[in-house]
């Protein structure tokens, strides 16, 4: 197969296959606390959940870090992208550390949620960076396969991470505490495999390396805007981001969707609503492996926008015909077509950006492609409290996704032809 032709020629890349390591390791750990964070707040058998409380915790772990997203993508421009994956693995091992030691003494929500604030803020950062630095590791004319399966295999891990959570939270433990300090652990040994890497390896150039905070900060505003202006001088990586965010806010919908169905509808207890959604997640990670394997073929024959077009269209018809069932089976065939088209319409968006914006602003620009993500997501999770009623079917949302997708079908459509 060509895919793994290959992933065997990257793999040859010594530089290439440690900054894979260390995404493997760091977003199998974000697998692991996010889904301990979800089955806290959604499934614990004291919390009567609601889409609105969904909404809530979206927006406070994800809102008050896209205020400062633009900020970390200065700083990536100015510190070693090296040097920031290992403070920031290592902050996060404290900090989740803190997170389960607040789930044992049951301390107040606002508190709760300020720790996991701080690592998700800080988990921003290292995405971020390992977007910036693959240019790094490996030529241009391999860019868009290390695009399909760097950070394909990177949410594959986040997956199996949160797999690995639901396991230990049915099977080996009740306690969510224990399945953060899972993760801590493996933030530690993220942090760990970055000392592999040479310290100037991943950028950026020497020149712009600023180490002293102050420095750092200094001239931010000038430095963010002049991120923006290369962004928006850089039409197709502009094009491809507004047509991500658009599909973002669509699965961030849905998602809050299959968490009350999986919460009220599907399951009379909360453990097997918890194995349901696991089931959910699951599907939907093979939907992103199939996209690995199938999107550089795709891209070089439709190119980026169209089959960022096709992965829209396919959605947007799939989603109507299979969600409107609200029943297990079409909508957990719905999670595969999702994961597959999200993860197509992704990379084709990594590829674009990072083939269209210079290196000494692709921290700037990712970090704002961040920020959109979880505004988008953010906005779902508020449209989908709105309308979603407690057991969670809501025709007219299936009906308000499918034609958003339909809308960025069309756009990239029109770019592609």
């Amino acid at each position: 197969m060509a895919v793994v032709r290959d992933l065997r020629a990257l793999l040859r890349l010594r530089d290439f296959r440690r900054l894979l390591t260390l995404r493997l390791l760091s977003q199998g750990a974000d697998g692991v606390y996010q889904v301990a964070l979800a089955t806290y707040v959604v499934f614990s058998p004291e919390k009567q959940t609601s889409p609105a409380a969904i909404a809530s915790a979206m927006a406070v772990l994800l809102l008050p870090y896209s205020l400062v997203g633009p900020f970390a993508g200065v700083l990536l421009d100015r510190w070693r992208r090296r040097q920031v994956f290992l403070y920031g693995n290592l902050l996060r091992v404290l900090l989740a550390s803190a997170t389960a030691g607040l789930m044992l003494s049951h301390a107040p929500d606002w508190l709760f949620y300020a720790s996991a604030l701080c690592v998700t803020a800080v988990n921003r950062f290292v995405l971020s960076g390992l977007s910036a630095a693959l240019p790094r590791v490996v030529d241009a004319d391999r860019l868009v396969v290390a695009n399909s399966l760097s950070p394909t295999a990177g949410t594959l891990a986040a997956t199996l991470g949160g797999g690995l959570a639901f396991v230990v939270r049915l099977v080996g433990s009740d306690s969510d505490a224990a399945v953060v300090l899972l993760g801590a652990f493996l933030y530690l040994c993220a942090a760990l495999a970055s000392l592999r890497m040479d310290v100037q390896l991943l950028g950026p150039d020497p020149e712009l390396v600023q180490p002293r905070l102050k420095a750092a900060l200094s001239g931010t505003a000038r430095d963010l805007l002049s991120g923006v202006r290369h962004l928006a001088s850089r039409r197709p990586a502009a094009r491809a981001l507004a047509a991500m965010t658009a599909m973002r806010f669509c699965y961030g919908a849905l998602l809050v969707m299959v968490l009350m169905l999986c919460r009220y509808a599907w399951s009379s207890t909360e453990s097997d609503g918890l194995a349901l959604l696991g089931l959910a997640v699951g599907i939907s990670g093979a939907g992103f492996f199939v996209a690995a394997v199938i999107t550089p073929a795709a891209v070089g024959r439709f190119g980026a926008n169209g089959w960022m077009a096709i992965c829209a269209g396919i959605a947007a018809v799939l989603e109507l015909a299979l969600g409107l069932s609200f029943e297990p089976a079409p909508t957990l065939v719905a999670a595969f077509v999702l994961g597959l088209t999200t993860q197509g319409a992704k990379i084709a968006t990594d590829t674009v950006v990072q083939s269209s914006v210079d290196d000494g602003f692709r921290g700037r620009v990712f970090s704002v492609y961040d920020v959109l993500f979880n505004a988008s997501f953010v906005g779902a999770a508020a449209v989908a409290a709105l309308m979603l009623p407690p057991d969670g079917r809501s025709v007219p949302l299936v009906i308000l996704v499918a034609a958003v997708y339909a809308v960025v079908a069309l756009t990239m459509r029109r770019r592609f032809t």
